[in-house]
């Protein structure tokens, strides 16, 4: 018996599997061990009854978290996983190679996501050969969801949004200077608010200037995210994530524009990580 999990900060996706069949799927909240405490991981863990009947059952759990690119936080989250699934194998990595998993599989390739952040990696079939540098929302994530919230916000403000625009994004959201810089500077995961404003993108993206900005931020990413591979011409450019999903059709322009070849692309890491651990 198999436990994936895919564990964001926000949440969690679970997949129960025996003998290469899905027995149960169930979300949690989310965690990050950069920032959340042992004791709130193994509350959340706790509270969730799903797979409590199978505990002793499960052999293996396969564990892709946000804040797991570094062997400390990885043998934390062993450590409390095994706290609790006694029998059970445990792996645990960072959430880039669940994007190389989900997309890829065992074929070599690029590797990218395209969420509320955004990164991107070569992965030669086994491991993670190349990848980019990631900034953060404050000094990168060029393409991603909190990116193009903050050239929404940017331009509302500045009043350099159309006026059509600007008056539905009001009728929208109704929101103040104030207000907007007190939960950018002085609330919790800001990231997050600043990409809940790329829906009203999504939304408004047959809008000429909604298509021209979304362009140019995932020029911006191609530029930073993807030039960089020396193979990038030769082989399919694959994504994870709910912008990628959304606004595939202008990354698929964006990129044939500069002679790249989009691959796969899917919303949620775990559809296709059921696929590369749950196959026969």
């Amino acid at each position: 018996m198999k436990l994936i999990i895919d564990c964001g900060s926000t949440k969690a996706d679970w997949v129960l599997s025996y003998d290469s069949k899905v027995l149960k799927l169930f979300k949690t909240d989310g965690f990050n061990p950069n920032y959340t405490s042992d004791d709130s991981i193994l509350n959340i863990i706790n509270n969730e009854s799903s797979y409590k009947e199978h505990i002793l059952s499960i052999s293996e759990i396969f564990f892709y978290g946000s804040g797991c690119g570094n062997s400390n936080n990885c043998n934390k989250i062993e450590s409390i996983l095994k706290s609790i699934f006694i029998n059970a194998k445990i792996y645990v990595t960072h959430d880039m190679m669940a994007a190389c998993h989900a997309i890829l599989g065992t074929k070599k390739g690029i590797a990218c996501i395209l969420g509320t952040g955004s990164n991107s990696c070569y992965y030669d079939g086994i491991s993670i050969t190349e990848h980019a540098v990631s900034l953060g929302y404050i000094l990168g994530d060029e393409g991603s969801g909190s990116y193009i919230g903050k050239q929404i916000l940017r331009d509302y403000f500045y009043n350099n949004m159309p006026n059509d625009l600007s008056q539905r994004f009001k009728e929208e959201y109704n929101i103040s200077v104030t207000e907007t810089i007190n939960n950018i500077y002085h609330e919790s995961q800001v990231s997050k608010y600043l990409a809940s404003f790329a829906k009203f993108a999504y939304l408004n993206k047959e809008h000429e200037y909604i298509n021209d900005l979304c362009s140019r931020c995932f020029d911006e990413f191609i530029d930073n995210f993807i030039v960089r591979y020396e193979c990038a011409k030769e082989t399919e450019i694959g994504f994870v994530g709910s912008i990628a999903y959304y606004f595939q059709d202008i990354i698929k322009q964006r990129l044939e524009t500069k002679g790249f070849k989009l691959g796969k692309i899917i919303k949620e890491p775990i559809e296709g990580l059921i696929e590369y651990h749950c196959k026969d």
